[in-house]
């Protein structure tokens, strides 16, 4: 590996996939706000090993050419990023051992934040998150922002974080959503997603129970958000529940949020495929604004 800089393992920092492509350098734009956000440096992370399997074998050549060609895509990604936040610390990084995802989990275990796009130079056009970005989302050990094309045309930003919470267990996530609507002095969001047991045929479930249901629903995000609340007493909170599908209730909602904030429950004991859950894997593919992961350990 050839590290042109690097950060005080001290200092804080937001790490950034790049690597040229559009997708990247809307991950790029973001991860600068963030960074600023934050009074974090910027680590621009390029990646690019040579395939473990190649029948033609690596030679310096050709890890040099490699280091080249990523210094200029780095030098450009570093004035975009200061073009865009003046006096914004950044620090190239460039990886040839190993591959843009592992390189980027590596990262995310001492970052603040870690970011990537959806699709870098590699990915099919008609995909809607890439390979790397969901082996960075299944494999991140801290919070990861996932910049999709809804930020291809910039907008205003509307004022509001969203955090879709599922359970009690999710509260990590709520207390990054507080952190990142003070960070923004943003309104914030909590909301649960709730949906009613199917019954078969056309049996219909009791009043009383689905309205227990809806009680139950109110209470656990009511104690979510005032768990929380006291240590973030200028931060403007709602606390919202929602029958009906949790993947479309989110989408449905991302569509006024800047950010939208999930936990990703992870068992210490690995389980083969993917672990995002399917709410954070829909919301990942369709939400009209940029997602955060948050992972949260289970037993």
């Amino acid at each position: 590996m050839s590290d042109r800089s690097t950060a005080p393992a001290d200092e804080a920092r937001v790490v950034v996939g790049v690597d040229g492509s559009e997708s990247s350098l809307r991950a790029l734009d973001m991860a600068a706000e963030e960074a600023d956000r934050r009074g974090a440096a910027l680590e621009m992370l390029y990646s690019a090993s040579w395939p473990r399997r190649s029948r033609v074998p690596v030679t310096e050549s050709d890890l040099d050419s490699i280091r080249v060609a990523a210094a200029v895509v780095l030098d450009d990604a570093g004035q975009r990023a200061q073009q865009r936040v003046p006096g914004l610390r950044t620090v190239p990084r460039i990886h040839t051992e190993s591959l843009p995802a592992d390189a980027l989990v590596a990262a995310s275990r001492t970052a603040a934040l870690t970011v990537v796009g959806t699709r870098g130079h590699g990915g099919f056009s008609g995909l809607l998150v890439g390979s790397v970005s969901l082996r960075v989302a299944v494999h991140a050990q801290g919070p990861l922002l996932v910049v999709g094309d809804s930020r291809e045309k910039e907008a205003a930003e509307r004022g509001s974080v969203l955090v879709g919470l599922n359970s009690e267990a999710d509260e990590a996530a709520v207390r990054f959503g507080f952190e990142e609507a003070a960070r923004r002095g943003a309104s914030l969001r909590v909301l649960h997603a709730w949906s009613l047991p199917r019954m078969p045929g056309r049996l219909q479930l009791p009043p009383r129970e689905a309205e227990q249901a809806r009680e139950a629903a109110s209470e656990l995000v009511r104690g979510a958000v005032h768990r929380l609340s006291g240590e973030h007493p200028g931060v403007s909170v709602s606390a919202d529940e929602k029958g009906g599908s949790p993947p479309a209730t989110l989408i449905e909602a991302s569509r006024t949020a800047d950010v939208m904030i999930v936990a990703v429950h992870r068992s210490a004991r690995r389980r083969l495929g993917l672990q995002l859950g399917p709410v954070a894997h829909a919301v990942l593919h369709h939400a009209h604004c940029p997602v955060v992961i948050v992972p949260t350990p289970t037993g």
